[in-house]
């Protein structure tokens, strides 16, 4: 009896974060390893990643890590699990692992097990098989795979669309993919984000024309933000500009290190002599590109606004082109990022996320795979659940049993017994990790909490200094408040919290006790003081108390 188990540790009802398991029989294949961005959450979270627990507790089954393109939400948490599990089998296109190696702490990449694979070329673990076939998306060298079993194959498409006028490294091989189909798909594993998208995505993720007409009738200096990875985009740009006399400044080291990585290796071309440098900053017809990073959105750019940055300046006769679609989370930001510009008398353009698309799949792309591959299930992944749900709407409009279209959440498990699929209730713990900084560790709910407090009521310091012998109070306690209320017009306030925490300490020193329970201060003051500060300013501030002796 064969057994396979699907099952997503992030990357279902949210954007980012994908990361899919695959267990035939005793065997693991992992398909992409990402991470996203929580715009919302703020609170000094650089980055989310799934916890990925499950991997490590089942590291000696794990078979490999397959990631389909170099983007963050894919492979933004491979360096991460990398720190847990260095022995990790990873299999990548070049570009994909080149992108991955910017990434890793350690440069020495030679102790990680980093293979190189090439469209088209099937690996073999045992029994089953895994098989790259080329797609689109905005970034050369992605892939989806198919994961041969006895019992079918299984195919997890990544981010994909269909586009013709898409050669070279973003070519889709669509004889293969059909192929694939005539041998018989078990379960087709196939992205959401634009399922609610009528038509197809292409031409509208193509946006040579506009470039062309924002570089003709803005005369002077342009300052456009780009997607670091988005390598289809950054290349429009540069066909355009071979047109004209203008010259490219490439700003920020992350930036110029892409840029330059993929120019040397052909993922894109540009003549040498258009490229500037800092002396061509202030030139009126250059055009700088600089980096506009998920993580803090429109980070650099604000910089810039806000006379910051240490190169540009922001003068009346620019214009800010933003080359990216607006994508949800960020739209207010985007508005007032807008407003700033103009109001320092600058020209902000910027594309229509209606008009202007990114390279993933809408409704009538996502109909062309279903009928390529005839899936006999159909497995919506890579959004949010109302994208997942839209998805499979698509494959029961066009002929599937809504009995075999699965609709799962993060760690609900897919269990398929003999090539059907069987009934369970089994569910693996899934959770969220949150990096802060450099730290690989989970920063935890109670950090945030912690932060969310000072955040929104600001901190209260008591300081009390006792007589280290006879335990009497000779200093104190002093009130230190940051964030809380304006000191100036609160004398009474904190003239009455020096009461009551003077009170609370001296009931704690007194001479009956034989010795003084610092814990027990540092709680009742932080009640006490907690129950007056909300009767009277209806607000709750963190409290620390600090008792020292000399």
């Amino acid at each position: 009896m064969s057994k396979i188990k699907i099952f997503s540790l992030g990357g279902l009802n949210e954007n980012g974060k994908n990361m899919y398991v695959v267990e035939v029989d005793k065997d693991i294949f992992i398909f992409d390893a990402g991470l996203k961005y929580d715009n919302d959450r703020s609170l000094g979270i650089d980055y989310i990643i799934p916890n990925f627990e499950y991997i490590i507790k089942n590291k000696k089954r794990v078979k490999g890590l397959f990631l389909t393109h170099g983007h963050d939400s894919n492979i933004g948490a491979v360096p991460d699990i990398l720190e847990s599990f260095k022995n990790i089998p990873i299999y990548g296109t070049k570009l994909t692992l080149e992108i991955l190696k910017k990434d890793l702490v350690e440069k020495d990449t030679s102790k990680y097990k980093l293979n190189e694979i090439k469209p088209h070329t099937k690996i073999n673990f045992g029994k089953n098989s895994i098989f790259p076939i080329s797609i689109t998306h905005s970034i050369p060298d992605a892939v989806c795979y198919v994961l041969y079993t006895k019992d079918g194959a299984i195919v997890y498409t990544g981010d994909f669309t269909f586009d013709a006028t898409m050669t070279g490294n973003y070519k889709t091989d669509i004889g293969k993919l059909a192929y694939v189909g005539k041998q018989g798909v078990l379960c087709l594993l196939s992205e959401s984000t634009y399922a609610d998208r009528l038509g197809h995505t292409s031409p509208n993720n193509r946006c040579s024309s506009f470039i062309r007409e924002v570089i003709e009738k803005n005369e002077n200096r342009i300052i456009a933000t780009v997607m670091p990875a988005h390598f289809y985009r950054i290349q429009e740009i540069f066909d355009e500009v071979e047109k004209t006399h203008r010259k490219i400044v490439i700003m920020g080291k992350q930036l110029q290190q892409m840029i330059s990585m993929a120019l040397k290796e052909g993922y894109l071309k540009l003549n040498s002599e258009k490229i500037g440098d800092l002396t061509n900053i202030e030139d009126k017809d250059s055009i700088i590109l600089i980096s506009d990073e998920k993580e803090k959105p429109f980070a650099n750019l604000e910089r810039i606004i806000k006379g910051y940055d240490k190169y540009i300046k922001l003068n009346e006769t620019d214009t800010i082109f933003i080359t990216e679609p607006v994508y949800a989370g960020i739209e207010k930001r985007m508005a007032i990022i807008m407003d700033d510009i103009a109001m320092l008398g600058a020209n902000a353009i910027s594309l229509s996320s209606s008009k202007h698309l990114l390279h993933h799949a809408s409704r009538e792309d996502l109909m062309m795979m279903i009928s390529l591959m005839e899936p006999k299930y159909y497995f919506p992944v890579k959004g949010e659940y109302r994208h997942q749900y839209a998805n499979a709407s698509i494959a029961e409009d066009i002929g599937m049993d809504k009995e075999n279209i699965i609709l799962k959440e993060n760690g609900d498990v897919a269990l398929f017994v003999n090539g059907k699929l069987a009934n369970t209730t089994e569910h693996i713990d899934v959770d969220e990790v949150l990096i802060d900084g450099k730290r690989r560790e989970d920063v935890g709910n109670l950090v945030l909490k912690d932060r969310e407090m000072l955040g929104s009521n600001g901190i209260v310091i008591i300081s009390c200094t006792l007589d280290k012998g006879t335990k009497e109070i000779i200093g104190g306690p002093e009130i230190l408040t940051r964030g809380f209320i304006y000191v100036k017009e609160s004398q009474d306030l904190l003239l009455e919290t020096k009461s009551l925490a003077k009170n609370v300490i001296e009931e704690n020193i007194s001479p009956n006790l034989k010795r003084v329970d610092y814990s027990k201060i540092k709680t009742d003051v932080r009640e006490i003081l907690g129950k007056f500060f909300y009767k009277e300013t209806e607000s709750k501030p963190m409290i620390i108390t600090v008792i020292q002796e000399v």
